[in-house]
C-alpha cells in the first residue's frame, strides 16, 4: 500500500479514536497508543517506522515549537530556578538514580536477571527526560492550575533537549569517546549553549522580518521556517537542534505573537499550530503503538517491571528533592503538586527513539530497547490513565471543572449585555432603523436570558466561588499595580532601585496567588 494512503488511513484512525476517547472520557494519547498496538500486532497496516531521523526531522521541531509558543515567558522567568533544578540536575539525578536502583534491585533479587552498569546507565539516560508530547497533551486535555501546568510543561519541554544531549554523552562515555567528567561537562555546555544561541539568532531574524506584518499566511510560513530551520541549522552544526527549536519558540512567542498589533494574525498563527500539533501528535502516538512488539515485551516482563519501578522511584526522588529545596523559599509549591509532578512524569516517543538509535554493535542493545519500550508503554497506560483521577482526589482539578460551566455562562451573559448596550446606543443616535435594531436585540436578549439560567444551574458552592473570584480580582489588581509601576519608571518619576524592589514584591504576590489557584 502506498505510503500516502497509509498516512491518510492513520489520520482517519486518529480522528475516530479522538471522537471515541472524548465520548468515554479517555486520554487521547492513551487511546492512540492502544489502537496502534492492536493494529500493529494484527499486521493490518505497515506505516513508516518511528526512527530517529523521522522523529527529529519531522515530529520534534514542530511539536516543541508549538509547545514553546504557548508558554508564558514572564511566568517562566519567575519560576526559572524551579524549572532549572528540574531540567539540568534533575535529568542527571534521574538517570543516575534509575541506573543505581536497577543494578541494586537486580542484585538483591537473584530470580530477576541482573543488569550491569552500561545497560543501566543507557536505560537511565533514555528515560531520564519526561516527554513533552505525552505530558503536555494530557495536561491540556484535563486542565490543571496555571503554575503547576507551567512547571510541568516547561520542565518537559526543556529537559527534552537536555535528555538528548545527556544520552549522547553517556553513549560517548561508554564508547570511551569521552573519558572524564570535565570533558562531559564541557561537551554538554557546548552542545546545549550553542543550540540555544542558534535558536535565539534564528528567532530574532524571523521576528525582524515579520515585525508589524498583517498577512497571517506569511507570518505562519515564517514560523514554520523558524521552527524547522533552527533545528536543521543547529543539528547541522553538531549542536542541539531540540534546544534551538525551544529557544526559537520562546523568543517568537514574546517578540512576534505577544507583541503583534494584529489580533487576527496572532489568532491565525495559534490556530494553525494547534491543528499542526494535533496532526503530529496523532501520528506519533499511533506510530509508537505500531512500534511495540507485545509478545517480546511479555517475555521480558520481570526486567521491565523492575525498570519501571526504578524510573518511578527516581522521579519521586528528583521532584521530592526540588520540593524540599524550595520549601523554605517564596518559590515553594504545595506538596500535592509534588505528588502530581512525580506521577505526571510520563515518558514517550523520545525515549523509544533514543533506545532505537543505539548502534547495532552494542551487545546489549536489544535488552535496553525492550526495557525502554516496556517502561514507556507502562508509563503511558498506568500514569496516563490515573494522573487525572489522582489530581482530582488531591483537589487540584476540582475547582477548574466546577467553575468552567459557570464562567462560560457568565461570560456569555456579559457579552450579550455589551451587545444590547451598543444596540441601545445605535437606536438613541438613529444610526439604524428601529425595526432592524429591535430584531437583533430580541436575539441577544434571548442569549442573555439563557446564559443567566445556566449561571443559576451551574453556580458553584459559595465558598469555592468566593475564593476563586477573590484570587482573580487580586491577580488583576496586582497586574494593574505592575503596569502603573512600569509607567512611573519609564516617566522617570521613580528610581531603578525602587522599581526593582516594588516589582519583586508584586511578583512574589503573584507567585503566592499561583500557588493558591486550583
Amino acid at each position: 500500500m502506498p505510503t500516502e494512503v497509509v498516512i491518510l488511513i492513520l489520520f482517519l484512525i486518529a480522528s475516530l479514536s479522538a471522537i471515541v476517547a472524548r465520548k468515554i472520557h479517555l486520554p487521547f494519547t492513551v487511546a492512540l497508543v492502544a489502537v496502534g498496538i492492536v493494529l500493529g500486532n494484527m499486521g493490518l497496516l505497515h506505516p513508516p517506522k518511528l526512527t530517529k531521523e523521522v522523529l527529529f526531522a519531522f515530529f520534534l521541531p514542530g511539536l516543541i515549537f508549538e509547545a514553546a509558543i504557548h508558554l508564558d515567558s514572564r511566568a517562566m522567568l519567575r519560576d526559572i530556578w524551579s524549572i532549572t533544578a528540574l531540567v539540568v540536575p534533575g535529568v542527571v539525578v534521574s538517570m543516575l538514580v534509575s541506573a543505581a536502583m536497577l543494578v541494586y534491585i537486580g542484585q538483591v533479587f537473584p530470580q530477576i536477571p541482573s543488569v550491569n552498569w552500561p545497560i543501566a546507565l543507557l536505560f537511565g539516560a533514555a528515560v531520564a527526560a519526561t516527554d513533552p508530547v505525552a505530558v503536555v497533551s494530557i495536561l491540556r486535555e484535563f486542565g490543571a492550575p496555571k503554575r503547576l501546568r507551567l512547571l510541568l510543561e516547561s520542565e518537559s519541554l526543556l529537559n527534552d533537549g537536555t535528555g538528548i544531549v545527556i544520552f549522547g554523552l553517556v553513549l560517548g562515555f561508554i564508547d570511551h569517546h569521552l573519558n572524564s567528567a570535565g570533558s562531559i561537562a564541557m561537551e554538554f555546555v557546548r552542545v546545549a549553549g550553542l543550540g540555544a544561541l542558534v535558536g535565539l539568532l534564528v528567532a530574532l531574524v524571523i521576528a525582524w522580518m515579520v515585525e508589524d506584518l498583517d498577512d497571517a499566511m506569511i507570518v505562519i510560513t515564517m514560523t514554520v521556517i523558524a521552527a524547522y530551520g533552527s533545528f536543521v541549522i543547529a543539528d547541522g552544526l553538531g549542536v542541539s537542534g531540540v534546544i534551538a527549536s525551544v529557544t526559537t519558540g520562546l523568543v517568537m512567542q514574546n517578540r512576534v505573537l505577544a507583541a503583534s498589533r494584529y489580533p487576527s494574525v496572532r489568532l491565525s498563527v495559534e490556530e494553525f499550530w494547534d491543528f499542526f500539533a494535533f496532526a503530529l501528535n496523532s501520528l506519533i502516538f499511533l506510530l509508537m503503538g505500531f512500534s511495540v512488539n507485545f509478545s517480546q515485551l511479555l517475555s521480558f516482563w520481570p526486567m521491565i517491571l523492575l525498570a519501571y519501578l526504578a524510573m518511578t522511584l527516581a522521579r519521586i526522588v528528583v521532584v521530592g528533592g526540588v520540593w524540599a529545596l524550595l520549601y523554605p523559599t517564596k518559590l515553594h509549591f504545595p506538596a500535592s503538586w509534588a505528588v502530581v509532578m512525580s506521577w505526571g512524569g510520563l515518558r514517550g516517543a523520545l525515549s523509544m527513539v533514543l533506545a532505537l538509535s543505539l548502534p547495532d554493535s552494542l551487545a546489549y542493545k536489544d535488552v535496553v530497547v525492550t526495557m525502554v519500550f516496556g517502561v514507556v508503554i507502562l508509563s503511558i497506560f498506568v500514569q496516563g490513565l490515573t494522573i487525572a483521577p489522582l489530581a482530582r482526589w488531591l483537589g487540584i482539578l476540582s475547582t477548574k471543572e466546577e467553575l468552567a460551566a459557570y464562567e462560560l455562562a457568565r461570560t456569555q451573559a456579559m457579552l450579550a449585555q455589551s451587545v444590547l448596550d451598543e444596540l441601545d446606543y445605535l437606536q438613541r443616535h438613529h444610526i439604524a432603523s428601529h425595526e432592524t435594531l429591535q430584531k437583533i436585540a430580541e436575539e441577544y436578549q434571548s442569549i442573555k436570558e439563557q446564559a443567566q439560567q445556566n449561571i443559576q444551574q451551574n453556580k458553584p458552592q459559595t465558598q469555592l466561588l468566593t475564593t476563586e473570584e477573590s484570587l482573580r480580582v487580586q491577580r488583576y489588581l496586582i497586574n494593574l499595580q505592575k503596569n502603573r509601576l512600569l509607567e512611573a519608571y519609564h516617566k522617570g518619576s521613580i528610581s531603578h532601585d525602587v522599581f526593582e524592589k516594588l516589582n519583586a514584591e508584586l511578583d512574589a504576590k503573584l507567585l503566592e496567588i499561583d500557588n493558591m489557584e486550583g
